[in-house]
């Protein structure tokens, strides 16, 4: 059985341990805490670091002594900020694994419970009477689609007569009514007797009149 499976099913002694213990909100609380005064203290440490520093350059080989046991006591701040280092390192992954182990306990909460929502839903619906309603309406649907069919036809009415002698017909009315109004139209008759001409005398005058125009318009 896997871990998950005994923490969800409530298996295994750390799950009996599980059961008094504190809840998720409250151990990322205290971890939160935890985390706040550890970098406090890297805080505290790195000052006193720096000071031991400044007094170690301070003395220097004037007071080799009190110079060496600044040194030392910087180290020793040295190594607990490291191990303050280690620890937070250690607390932030457990803070984090807490965090993803609630949230998937949540999820998988809320997964259950809309599964069992869907159960409730489903517990009335019966397939047989569903592929029953299906094909019920699948045939509608193909009556349906019939009768639309049979409406947008075009009706059949005047088909019995021939297309072809129809239009025959209608070409013989054309072509009556075409000889009838060549009959109706008569030409203008060509008149028998000449068209009186111009006398040359009087044609000759007028041909000088323009002359002595034309003569006094020039000079």
């Amino acid at each position: 059985m896997s871990k998950i499976s005994k923490f969800f099913k409530g298996g295994g002694s750390a799950a009996s341990k599980g059961r008094g213990g504190p809840s998720p909100q409250e151990a990322l609380a205290r971890l939160r805490e935890t985390e706040e005064m550890l970098s406090k203290k890297q805080e505290y440490l790195e000052t006193r670091i720096e000071r031991e520093l400044a007094a170690a350059r301070q003395h220097g080989t004037k007071n080799k002594r009190a110079a060496l046991q600044a040194l030392k006591r910087k180290k020793r701040y040295e190594k607990q900020l490291s191990q303050i280092d280690g620890t937070l390192s250690t607390i932030e992954f457990q803070r984090e694994a807490l965090e993803n182990s609630h949230t998937n306990t949540e999820v998988l909460k809320n997964m259950g419970y809309a599964a069992q929502a869907m159960k409730k839903v489903h517990e009335n619906m019966d397939l047989n009477k569903i592929d029953d309603l299906m094909q019920d309406i699948t045939e509608q649907q193909d009556v349906a689609q019939e009768i639309s069919d049979a409406i947008s036809n075009r009706a059949a009415f005047g088909d019995e007569f021939d297309e072809d002698e129809l239009m025959a017909e209608l070409e013989e009315l054309e072509q009556e009514e075409l000889n009838k109004g060549m009959r109706d139209v008569r030409l203008p008759s060509v008149p028998s007797t000449s068209l009186p001409s111009r006398p040359v005398k009087e044609k000759r005058a007028e041909d000088e009149d323009e002359m002595k125009q034309l003569a006094a318009w020039a000079s």
